[in-house]
C-alpha cells in the first residue's frame, strides 16, 4: 500500500471497521472539532473605535502626503533653481517619489515589529514620525534663502515621511481586518480608504481655499507653509486616538498561544532580519501576487488622486484651482459610495468587485482621457468620474482583500513588505513617469496607456487570487458578531450524529 494510503484513515474500510475508536481519534486530532471558545465574538463598540482610530490616522497620513502632491508646482518654484518650468516640476515630482523609495525600508522595519510587539504600538509610532516630517517641511527656508540646503532638507523630511508611511497601510488594514467580523470585513475595511479619500479631500480643499484667498504669488511666498504646519496638531489627535485602543483579538490570541508555547524564549529573541527571511522564504508566491495587485491599484490611484490636478494645469493649461475643484467633487462622490462598495464585496466576493475596477481602467481609460482632453467642465468631470468609479471598486475592496492573503503571525510584516515594494516601484513614481512620457512622446494620452497597462496586470492578478470574503483570516479563529452566530457556526461544523 502506498504511503499516501497509509496516511489516510479512510483508505482501508476493513481497518476502520475493526478499530472505529482509533480512527475516530486520528480524525479528531487531524481536524479538531470547532469549539465555542475558539470563536471570537466581536464587541461592536470596540470594532467601531478601532475602525475610527485607524481610519482617522490614515486620513491624517494621507492629508500630509496629499499636501505635497497638490502643491507640487509651487514647491518646484520654492525649492529648486529658477529656469525651465518642466525641469522644476520634474524635480518636485522626483522629490515626491523619493519618499516612496524609502517606503520598503519602513515596511521592512515596522512590519515585522508589528508582528512581534503588536499593531497598536507601531501604528502610534508611524503617526508621530509622519507628523514630525510634515510639520518640519513647513519650516524649511526657500532655495532663495539657503540655496542647496533647501532641497536637501526637503528630501530628508520627505524620506522621513516615506519611512513612516511604510508601516502605515499594512498596519492600519491589518488592524481593521483583525477586529472586524468575518462577514463584514469588506464593509469595515472600506472605511480605511474612506479615510484616505478624506485626507486627500482635506488637503485639496485647504490648498484650493488658500490659493483662492491668497493668490499664487502669496502662496509661493509663504502660504504654502500653512497646510504643512497644520499637520502637527492633527498628528497629536491621531496619536491620542491610537493610544486609546486595545490590541486586536487575533494578535492577543496569537500572543497568548506564543507565551504558553515551549519556545516562547526563542520568540522573544527573534530578530527583524530573521522575520524578513521567513517572510521571503515562506510567503514569496503570495508576495508576488500582492505586489501585482498593489502595483495596478497604486498606479491608477496616484494617477487620479495625486497627478490629475497637475495634468490639468501643466499639460492642458487649466488653472490649478480649476483642476482641484473638479477633483474635489469627484472624491466627495467616491466617499459617498465607498462603504457601499465594501458591502458589495462582502456579499458578492472580493474578486468580482476588484475585477470590475481593473476592467474599468482597462476599457475606459482611453475614452476618459479623450473626454478630459476636449476641455470644458462637463467633459472633464465625466472623464474623471469614469476613472473614479473604476477606482472606487478597488478602494472599497483592497483593504479587506490584501490582509487576508497572509497568515496572522506574519500578516503585518508580509503586507507591509509587499505593499511598499510595489508602491515604491509603481505608485510614487507614477507622476514622474507620466510627466516624462508626455515630455518624450508629446502625447497627452500617455496617462491612459500607462493606466491600461497597469490594469491588464491587475486583471491577471485578480484572476489568480483566492476568494476570501466571509471567511476567517488565515491563522486566526472565526470572528462573528453575536453569541448566537457563534453557536450556529459550532453546530454547522459539528459532525452528524450516528445511530
Amino acid at each position: 500500500m502506498p504511503a499516501t494510503d497509509r496516511d489516510d484513515p479512510a483508505a482501508d474500510p476493513e481497518a476502520q471497521r475493526r478499530h472505529p475508536y482509533l480512527f475516530r481519534a486520528v480524525t479528531r486530532r487531524r481536524k479538531p472539532r470547532l469549539r465555542r471558545t475558539d470563536i471570537t465574538v466581536t464587541d461592536e463598540a470596540a470594532v467601531k473605535r478601532a475602525v475610527k482610530a485607524a481610519s482617522l490616522g490614515n486620513a491624517m497620513e494621507w492629508f500630509d502626503f496629499g499636501i505635497y502632491a497638490y502643491l507640487a508646482v509651487t514647491l518646484g518654484h520654492v525649492f529648486f533653481p529658477s529656469g525651465n518650468d518642466t525641469v522644476q516640476l520634474l524635480s518636485s515630482f522626483a522629490t515626491f517619489a523619493v519618499a516612496f523609495l524609502v517606503r520598503p525600508l519602513g515596511g521592512m522595519v515596522f512590519g515585522p515589529m508589528g508582528d512581534r510587539l503588536g499593531r497598536k504600538k507601531v501604528l502610534a509610532l508611524t503617526m508621530i514620525l509622519m507628523a514630525v516630517g510634515t510639520f518640519a517641511i513647513g519650516l524649511i527656508p526657500s532655495y532663495a534663502s539657503i540655496g542647496f540646503w533647501a532641497p536637501a532638507l526637503l528630501v530628508f523630511f520627505r524620506m522621513l515621511q516615506g519611512f513612516s508611511t511604510g508601516g502605515e497601510y499594512g498596519g492600519a488594514s491589518t488592524f481593521i481586518a483583525e477586529y472586524a467580523p468575518d462577514r463584514r470585513r469588506g464593509y469595515f475595511g472600506s472605511f480605511l480608504e474612506f479615510g484616505t479619500l478624506a485626507g486627500y479631500v482635506a488637503a485639496a480643499g485647504l490648498v484650493t481655499a488658500l490659493t483662492t484667498w491668497l493668490g499664487s504669488d502669496t502662496m509661493e511666498a509663504w502660504g504654502w507653509r500653512v497646510p504643512f504646519l497644520v499637520a502637527g496638531p492633527l498628528g497629536l489627535v491621531g496619536l491620542y486616538l491610537r493610544l486609546r485602543l486595545d490590541e486586536t483579538p487575533a494578535f492577543q490570541k496569537l500572543e497568548n498561544e506564543s507565551a504558553r508555547a515551549s519556545e516562547a524564549a526563542d520568540t522573544v529573541e527573534t530578530t527583524t532580519k530573521g522575520d524578513l527571511a521567513k517572510i521571503f522564504r515562506e510567503q514569496w508566491p503570495t508576495l508576488i501576487l500582492c505586489i501585482a495587485l498593489v502595483g495596478a491599484y497604486n498606479i491608477t490611484d496616484y494617477m487620479l488622486l495625486s497627478y490629475m490636478p497637475t495634468y490639468l494645469s501643466d499639460e492642458l493649461g487649466y488653472s490649478e484651482t480649476h483642476g482641484l475643484l473638479i477633483l474635489l467633487a469627484v472624491m466627495v462622490l467616491l466617499m459617498l459610495v465607498i462603504t457601499q462598495v465594501g458591502r458589495l464585496s462582502d456579499h458578492f466576493g472580493r474578486k468580482p468587485v476588484l475585477m470590475a475596477g481593473m476592467l474599468g481602467f482597462l476599457l475606459l481609460s482611453l475614452p476618459a482621457f479623450l473626454l478630459i482632453g476636449r476641455g470644458g467642465v462637463p467633459a472633464i468631470t465625466a472623464g474623471m468620474l469614469m476613472l473614479g468609479l473604476s477606482l472606487v471598486c478597488m478602494l472599497g475592496t483592497m483593504s479587506a482583500a490584501l490582509p487576508a492573503l497572509f497568515p496572522t503571525d506574519v500578516r503585518y510584516g508580509s503586507l507591509s513588505v509587499g505593499y511598499n515594494l510595489s508602491a515604491s516601484l509603481f505608485g510614487g513614481t507614477t507622476p514622474l513617469v507620466i510627466t516624462a512620457l508626455i515630455g518624450a512622446t508629446g502625447s497627452n494620452l500617455m496617462p491612459a496607456y500607462y493606466a491600461m497597462g497597469a490594469a491588464l496586470v491587475g486583471v491577471i492578478a485578480v484572476a489568480c487570487m483566492k476568494e476570501t470574503a466571509r471567511q476567517p483570516l488565515e491563522g486566526s479563529p472565526p470572528s462573528v458578531e453575536t453569541p448566537e452566530e457563534a453557536a450556529e457556526l459550532v453546530m454547522s461544523r459539528a459532525p452528524e450524529p450516528r445511530f
